[in-house]
This record gives structure tokens, sequence and C-alpha cells, in this order.
């Protein structure tokens, strides 16, 4: 009999690449796998995947009241489901996780996509930040087994806890069939990108604080080309705002399903990550976009950050910057997205550095993570 496997996450599964490519490889793998996550009321279908899914409904959908019910509904989900192997996905699924490993005497995993307790969302809200700390102090030094996306993150928690901590990289499918696009929504989002006759520099990912996008849409006023934003969050309604001053050169999709995801990136000239170093998180993060942009042949300019220059400059596809303010970036910008040479000497990069970063090099190492418990 296989072995059975319970992943969560508080994301939601049709946008979460991670989650997706983990469950995949461990159903490939020969386990059982069921992915449990959250469905909002906005939240579009989930293709068919080859594993089980589960999303939970819940009254509420962000703030505490949305972590607190999540938390129960989880608990009881978890109580009540066959598994002999719960993997938890970040510090807001550990405390349900962490309990019923002990109440049922389940084997756990951690998987921590990033610093959590360091995200700028939470600097400024020291009672919340002090609860999930709180929390991760508790557990963090009791978990058997703990894996996250780099090695600067791994340092950090190795250092403050005293684990062992376990390195699988996030990186893309290098052989993936990608969906035809066959949501009318999104369909239309494509339709009216491959329209654009100027170069197009695309942003995807997480909408949120310190990711340089307000920098970004101020630089437009001084580029002859298109911004396309792809991706929500809690910034997403005030950058809309702010891109009224730029008129036409910024475009919004909302979220983009991973399974046509690569889609879109593909239209892009450039493909940015600028993340803003004011947070722990972000000095050592290591950015999803960074290396779907580098999967899709797409140059890249980001913020000189340890773990996001390491690849930029080992493979050579693309920029680092340290930028200060939008006049910075719209200077890097204007020299690179009209200099067809350089454009055309990376996308070369991109081509042999994919080959290299790809999740078909990178899996076993979570697979022999599984297979030794």
């Amino acid at each position: 009999m296989p072995k059975k496997i319970i992943i969560s996450v508080t994301s939601d599964l049709v946008y979460d690449q991670r989650v997706h490519k983990v469950s995949q490889t461990l159903h490939e793998a020969g386990f059982e796998v069921t992915l449990v996550g959250r469905q909002k009321k906005t939240s579009s279908k989930i293709l068919i995947r080859d594993y089980e899914t589960y999303r939970f409904k819940l009254i509420f959908e962000s703030g505490f009241l949305f972590y607190i019910t999540f938390q129960i509904r989880l608990f009881l989900y978890l109580l009540f489901k066959k598994s002999d192997i719960i993997l938890s996905n970040d510090l807001d699924t550990l405390l349900p996780n962490y309990f019923i490993s002990r109440i049922k005497r389940k084997k756990i995993i951690y998987d921590t996509h990033e610093y959590f307790t360091g995200v700028p969302e939470l600097l400024e809200r020291k009672f919340v930040r002090n609860v999930w700390k709180k929390i991760e102090n508790y557990i963090f030094p009791k978990l058997p087994l703990v894996y996250t996306v780099n090695e600067s993150i791994a340092k950090l928690y190795a250092n403050e806890f005293g684990n062992e901590i376990k390195i699988v990289r996030n990186l893309p499918f290098l052989n993936t069939n990608t969906k035809d696009i066959d949501n009318i929504n999104y369909l239309s989002h494509y339709q009216e990108i491959i329209k654009i006759k100027t170069p197009i520099i695309l942003y995807q990912g997480a909408v949120n604080k310190d990711r340089g996008l307000e920098e970004m849409i101020d630089a437009m006023q001084q580029i002859e080309a298109k911004l396309v934003i792809i991706g929500d969050g809690d910034v997403f309604s005030s950058l809309k705002i702010l891109a009224r001053k730029v008129k036409n050169k910024v475009y919004f999709t909302g979220y983009i399903p991973f399974e046509i995801l690569p889609n879109f990136t593909k239209l892009a000239t450039l493909g940015i990550s600028l993340e803003k170093p004011t947070n722990i998180n972000y000095q050592f993060a290591s950015p999803n976009k960074v290396v779907d942009y580098m999967q899709s042949d797409v140059p890249i300019l980001a913020t000189n950050l340890i773990e996001i220059d390491k690849i930029i400059t080992q493979y050579e596809i693309g920029k680092s910057l340290n930028w200060k303010n939008s006049n910075d970036i719209a200077l890097a910008i204007n020299d690179i997205i009209f200099d067809t040479h350089k454009l055309e000497f990376w996308k070369k990069n991109c081509q042999k550095a994919k080959k290299d970063l790809c999740w078909e090099n990178e899996k076993q190492k979570l697979i022999s993570i599984f297979e030794s418990i």
C-alpha cells in the first residue's frame, strides 16, 4: 500500500505552483497525495490534476478571523482523515499539523517557503507578528524534518533554532505542457497583451508591499513601453489608482492560473523583480518569478538581493540593480529594452540556464526526504 500524504497550505490551489510541483512529484514517486487549501468566492475552478485536492470554503477570507477559522477547519480535517505523513507549508498551517502529529503520532515535515515572520506585512503589526513568532518558537525546534527554498534562509533558521534545514529550490519544470487558454476572461487578457506594439515589461506574482511596483509605475513616465502586472495582493487597488497618472502604460490582469501562465510570460521583453531590501525575508528571497522568466527565455531586471544576484550573475541572464528610486529603474530599463544585442545574449543564456535550474534536476532532493521516513 502506498503511503498517504496530506499536504496543507493557506493559498488558493489554482495559483500555487510550488505546492503543485511538490504534490505532482510525490504522486509520481508512488505516494497517495491529497493537497488541501482554501477557496475564495472569486476562485477559479481547479483544472484536472493527477492527485486529490480539497479546498475549504470559509466565511472569512482575510485577517485574524480567516486564520482562526482555517486553523480549526484544518485541524478537524486532519483529525478525521487517514494519513501516514503530513506536510505543512509555511507557518500559517503549522499549528494544526503539529498538534495532529502529536495526537495521532504521524510523521510531520515542514516546508517553509520564506522567512515567514520577516515578511513586510507583519513588520508593522507587532501583535500579530508576536503571535506567529511564539507559535514558531514553540514548534520549530521540535520538528524532525524541515526544508526551505535557499541556502540563506536555511542558515537563518539553523542559526536561530538549531535544526538541520534541507534545501529544495522552487524551480520550474523544464518540460511542461502549457495548457491552452480556454477561459474567456483569461483569453481576453491574452488577446489584449498580444496587441501591444511597444516592448512589454512584465511583473508576475504577489502584488504586495515593498515589491517596487509603485516606483516601477512612476518610472513608466520615462519609458516607451507597456508594463503588464499579473497577480493580485494587498496593494493591487492602490496601484491601479497610481497607474492613472501614466494613462495607458500599465495593464493589470489579476491572477492567472499557473497552468496557462507561461503563455503570458513568453510575450514579455523584460521581466522585473524589484523587491526592496526593507526586511529580512526580502533580503534573502528567491522569488518564483525570476526562474519563471528564465524558463520562458525572458531576460530579467532585478534588485541585487543575495539569492537573485547569484543566479543572474552566474548565468548572465539579465541585470541586477542597486536602485534607490524610480529614476534609477527608468535609466536601467531604457538602457536595456532597445538594446537588441544585449537582450538576445541574455535570451540565449536563459535557454542554457533553464536546463540546469529546473525541477527535473531538483525534485530528487524532495523525493529523498519523503523516502527517508
